[in-house]
């Protein structure tokens, strides 16, 4: 779904602020925009108003989680397709990635490795 001019619009939806600067940063020095989450509710609340490309969604996030929130996503969008949801993590749990890919999830990457992948994640076509 990536707009004509190769900008996306990415959600952040994580509650470190650390991470979100560092991501935001990483974003958008990739050419794309950003927009931060502090919570699953906070992105489920407020998504419809604005529609998003990719959406990074943090596994443990303290109320709704990550995997429930794709849930969500998924549900949500019945009548159109639902963006890219890539869930990051510091769990290496086979389990939870099973349960992620099986619900919708394009990816399921772990955080050490989130900077790295990042590009390949923000340019899908150029993969390979």
């Amino acid at each position: 779904m990536q707009k004509s001019n190769g900008v996306l619009v990415v959600a952040i939806v994580e509650d470190d602020p650390r991470i979100q600067q560092l991501l935001l940063a990483e974003i958008q020095d990739e050419g794309h925009n950003g927009v931060i989450f502090n919570s699953a509710e906070d992105f489920l609340e407020n998504s419809s108003a604005q529609s998003f490309d990719l959406v990074l969604l943090d596994l443990m996030l303290p109320g709704i989680d990550g995997l429930a929130c794709l849930k969500r996503i998924q549900d949500k969008a019945v009548d159109a397709s639902p963006p890219r949801v890539v869930i990051m993590t510091a769990l290496n749990d086979a389990t939870k990635k099973q349960e992620a890919l099986t619900n919708g999830a394009e990816d399921y990457v772990l955080k050490p490795d989130l900077f790295e992948r990042l590009p390949e994640l923000l340019h899908p076509a150029q993969r390979g």
